[in-house]
């Protein structure tokens, strides 16, 4: 570091290579002159630097596909949670499904066989901790998980029930957490995880970014979501773990179904919701394959929001 008694100095980098020069510094005086100024050179070594691509040549995008891939998707009976085991299936993955009911588990795997892949039921409550550890471990292998079983109570603030309160944290909180962690156990048991790699969809909400009257417990139970999904991220990355969650706005589920019975119910989201219409399943399913692919390799610890601009606003 100099200092020097002159007028202020601008350090111009250009990339000037050659055997003599790697770097080349250009300094211009400005006006006007302070009493003194600082500067620091830093050096880069631009040779480690990749070259600039030439404008012709061609791009390859990453695949979307998931081929040779096994996925497990809770909450898999209906809603957001068959689409998701659908549409990676559609990708090309093996898909696991686990909820609570054998009946709708088997119609998701009827659909998932449709497209030539293969598909194992596994009916456990995701909130009984030890069944659904033993569950994960017997697994012969995994590399994706979608965290998607959750529920909703609407209710006003000073309503909520202790019995409302500690249902919807264990389902959308805590068994997230322990299914998660399960999920990533039995991926880190590959020796070659960091090459191969992993991903972990946890299914947040545009409730995870906002807040909503009678919806407090969601509301928190969904912002929690957030801040595992980026913990998790920073602490897997180096294993070669993803982690991302997908936040869907009011979606034609079932569940969305029951909680928009009224017109009016339905007029007030709909005024909320700038692109006009409530999301569609297989949009939310889009979100989910393209965070477990190989096309979003760069991307960790990121919310997709799939909200029609809700949280724009």
């Amino acid at each position: 570091m100099t200092r020097i008694g002159m007028p202020v100095i601008r350090a111009h980098f250009s990339r000037i290579r050659n055997a003599d020069r790697p770097l080349h510094a250009q300094l211009i005086a400005t006006e006007p002159p302070p009493v003194c100024a600082t500067i620091s050179l830093v050096a880069i070594d631009l040779s480690r630097m990749p070259p600039d691509p030439a404008v012709h040549t061609a791009l390859t995008l990453p695949s979307f596909r998931l081929d040779g891939r096994t996925a497990l998707v809770t909450g898999a009976g209906g809603g957001l949670g068959a689409a998701a085991a659908i549409g990676l299936s559609e990708a090309g993955a093996d898909v696991i499904l686990l909820g609570r009911t054998e009946r709708t588990l088997e119609e998701t795997a009827i659909a998932v066989r449709a497209n030539a892949r293969t598909a194992r039921v596994m009916v456990c409550d995701v909130c009984d901790r030890e069944a659904v550890r033993s569950l994960i471990g017997r697994l012969d292998s995994l590399d994706i998980l979608v965290n998607n079983a959750g529920t909703n109570t609407p209710q006003k603030f000073v309503d909520v029930s202790d019995e409302i309160l500690d249902g919807i944290v264990d389902l959308n909180v805590r068994s997230y957490f322990v299914v998660a962690q399960a999920a990533v156990r039995k991926m880190l048991e590959r020796t070659d995880r960091r090459q191969r790699g992993g991903a972990v969809v946890n299914m947040s909400s545009q409730m995870g970014h906002v807040g909503a009257a009678l919806r407090s417990v969601y509301c928190m139970s969904k912002h929690a979501v957030e801040g595992l999904t980026k913990a998790m991220a920073v602490e897997l990355a180096p294993m070669g773990i993803r982690v991302n969650s997908v936040c869907p706005t009011f979606t034609q589920t079932p569940l969305v179904r029951d909680l928009l019975a009224s017109s009016d119910r339905l007029d007030d989201v709909l005024a909320r919701i700038p692109i006009g219409r409530l999301g569609r399943v297989e949009e939310v399913a889009a979100a989910v394959v393209y965070l477990a692919s190989p096309a979003a390799a760069m991307v960790t610890g990121a919310s997709l929001l799939v909200d029609g601009g809700w949280t724009a606003q």
